[in-house]
């Protein structure tokens, strides 16, 4: 998200220096239309002005103002894509993503449209202008970034789990892997398990040292009845004696 908000706020950037610009733009729409014989109808769509930059453009300055618009446009359509990538989408944000992307298609008609409030840009129009020429193309995109900026105030009110990770991962396994949390925690706790080998080995250590227990014990009551006289020698049966 951090990164998406990086590139918008670097396209506002661009593109307050072609707002800065827009009597230059429009005197390039102007005269490249004019080198098109294109005065009656409207400029209406960004493949329009692609038109006229590639076909009809005569002199740097115009080229220069009209690559511009169409950078922004082209870098607002990036964006776009990238926005579907961040997040796995709902009927709100899908919407905005929607209007976007066919609000910047080179043939999507924006002879209709206006940008309102605060931006001013059509009032920097003659009448004429903005109503037969130019409003829609200077609307487009003052437009598309309130959109986009709509996006991400939605976005951001959304749980993060239904966010994906821009590296690849996806929700439903960022989801996953918080919820793996505490069963590994328990397993760490686990004791560890002995080796069958070292059981065996433990095994008949004791009973070699239950042996020698024993052993021992009857060592010390031979020599304890040896001592109290009970048993003086080797048993012998009676006999004669000589």
């Amino acid at each position: 998200m951090n990164e998406v908000k990086e590139a918008l706020r670097n396209i506002e950037q661009n593109y307050r220096l072609f707002l800065q610009q827009q009597f230059t733009f429009i005197g390039a729409l102007q005269r490249t239309r004019e080198n098109a014989h294109d005065m009656i109808r409207p400029v209406a769509s960004v493949g329009q002005v692609q038109s006229y930059m590639d076909h009809h453009c005569n002199n740097s300055t115009d080229r220069r103002i009209l690559n511009m618009f169409l950078n922004i446009c082209n870098d607002l359509s990036k964006l776009c894509h990238k926005l579907e990538t961040v997040h796995s989408g709902n009927n709100v944000t899908n919407g905005i993503l929607e209007r976007c992307k066919l609000l910047l298609s080179h043939s999507n008609d924006l002879s209709t449209i206006r940008a309102k409030y605060p931006h001013d840009v059509v009032n920097h129009l003659s009448c004429d202008e903005a109503k037969n020429h130019y409003g829609g193309v200077v609307s487009l995109i003052p437009i598309v970034l309130d959109c986009m900026k709509e996006w991400v105030t939605h976005t951001e009110k959304l749980p993060r789990h239904v966010l994906y990770n821009t590296s690849g991962g996806s929700a439903i396994s960022e989801k996953r892997a918080r919820q793996d949390v505490p069963a590994r925690a328990a397993i760490s706790q686990t004791p560890p398990s002995v080796h069958p080998e070292a059981q065996t080995s433990t095994s008949n250590k004791d009973g070699v040292q239950a042996q020698g227990s024993m052993h021992v014990r009857k060592k010390n009551l031979n020599d304890t009845e040896n001592h109290s006289g009970k048993l003086k020698g080797p048993w012998k049966p009676p006999g004669r004696h000589a």
